[in-house]
């Protein structure tokens, strides 16, 4: 039976009133200098791949260019539609900005024994961790989801709403996939507390130990932010804009604002899980003893959150939009199943390692599991296979243009009766009053009893 060890917290909850509203601060500052950044090397880098100047007017080298923006954001003319919920219209931008700001609260920027001096106080370099931290992550994710879809529905038009239920729609799929990926990073550390999950990390990241949960959030987290290649709920091209069409001013800068500082909450919970948070990375950790002491591990922190920002940015200026169908396909129907059969089998190795099972033994029990899926995966495929062919092969469905009393489209197979062909040229032409009679002209008679 795999059992959570026990949490050793105390060095959490002891700080004075004053240092706690410092740390408080200094998490949103890193937040909001994040994302000023980021908004500014995001336009740069998809510049420099289009081949293009990119901003380079405000500020040296176009660096205030966000700044720009969000001066530029508040003073345009703030429009409430006059169809909208007002109550929920001016709170849906709230309720969808402050849960990305509550989640760093429990991310560690150092080590936990490690103490550092503020102002002559011994604290730790993160605010509060909890032993269900996680989870509150996860629950802290969920609520900002609240915030979109009422945008959608309080702005009292169509696409807006449509908008809204994409995006809830895409967000609860992609939670299920994210939550079982983190299991995983609990069962091999004991641990739902943030602080001992980067502890556990010492002699192996878990990106190398867990592979493909890495990959699987990875994948979810893009999709958690509504990022490009999967920024289905703001597509222009069928939506006009998604569910912020109706904002403006402040209220539309308030949901930029959230799915930049998502970006980076979710890069940092990224770290926190699998890149071993604070750590130094492998070849200055080996010679420089001190790499993982004082401040040193911020810098560290912050240099891995800026390359997955830097993915993020990568993969806006690489990949195209998929269909929504493709993006909900590759939710329940990959990522899901992907996700539930590694947690399983994640789960079979710590059984086995903490009954004492030799690792090679282990190796070979799980691969000849996985050998045995394989095979009967293999089998069900040709079967399958002949199965389309002979369905391939059968006449197809004879088409029923008026299928239940309503005009319908021929299916893929299906062909369209043949339509009656049109008299010959010579018969169409006029007949004189007394002429002979066409053959056409007597049909016609004959069909009806004369």
């Amino acid at each position: 039976m795999i059992t959570l060890a026990a949490e050793d917290l105390s060095l959490f909850g002891r700080d004075p009133w004053w240092l706690v509203v410092v740390k408080a601060v200094f998490c949103f500052a890193f937040l909001m200098v994040t994302v000023l950044f980021s908004i500014v090397w995001e336009r740069k880098v998809v510049a420099w791949m289009q081949l293009r100047i990119g901003p380079n007017r405000h500020g040296p080298w176009g660096m205030l260019q966000s700044l720009a923006d969000g001066i530029k954001l508040m003073l345009k003319e703030d429009v409430i539609v006059k169809r909208a919920d007002k109550v929920v219209y001016v709170l849906a931008p709230i309720i969808a900005a402050i849960p990305a700001f509550m989640a760093i609260a429990v991310i560690p920027f150092g080590p936990s024994g490690n103490e550092v001096s503020i102002f002559g106080h011994r604290t730790t370099m993160q605010l509060t961790d909890l032993p269900i931290a996680m989870l509150y992550v996860l629950a802290v994710a969920s609520v900002g989801i609240y915030g979109i879809v009422l945008a959608g529905w309080s702005s009292g038009s169509t696409y807006p709403l449509l908008g809204g239920l994409r995006s809830c729609a895409q967000m609860i799929s992609y939670e299920i996939a994210m939550g079982a990926a983190f299991a995983s990073v609990f069962l091999y550390s004991g641990s739902m507390s943030t602080s001992k999950i980067v502890e556990a990390q010492g002699d192996r990241w878990y990106i190398v130990l867990l592979p493909v949960s890495f990959i699987i959030y990875i994948i979810t987290m893009v999709g958690e932010t509504n990022r490009a290649p999967f920024d289905m709920p703001e597509s222009e091209g069928d939506l006009v804009g998604g569910f912020n069409t109706e904002y403006s001013s402040i209220k539309f800068a308030m949901f930029m604002l959230a799915e930049y500082v998502n970006m980076v909450t979710v890069s940092a919970v990224s770290v926190t899980l699998f890149l071993g948070g604070w750590r130094a990375p492998w070849p200055i950790s080996t010679f420089w003893a001190g790499a993982n002491h004082g401040w040193w591990p911020m810098l560290w922190f912050v240099i891995k959150v800026q390359l997955l920002l830097f993915f993020f940015i990568w993969l806006r200026g690489t990949l195209p939009r998929v269909r929504y169908d493709q993006l909900m396909k590759l939710g329940w129907k990959v990522l899901i199943p992907v996700s539930v059969v590694w947690l399983m089998l994640v789960a079979t190795v710590r059984a086995l390692r903490n009954d004492g099972y030799d690792f090679s033994k282990i190796v070979l029990y799980v691969g000849g599991a996985v050998i045995v899926v394989l095979l009967l995966s293999f089998v069900a495929d040709i079967f399958r296979g002949k199965k389309e062919a002979e369905e391939a092969k059968a006449p197809p469905a004879a088409f029923d243009p008026m299928a239940g009393g309503f005009p319908v489209p021929p299916l893929p197979g299906q062909t369209l009766p043949p339509v009656p062909r049109r008299r010959p040229r010579k018969e169409r032409e006029l007949i004189v009053s007394g002429g002979v009679d066409t053959e056409s002209d007597r049909e016609g008679r004959e069909d009806d009893g004369v």
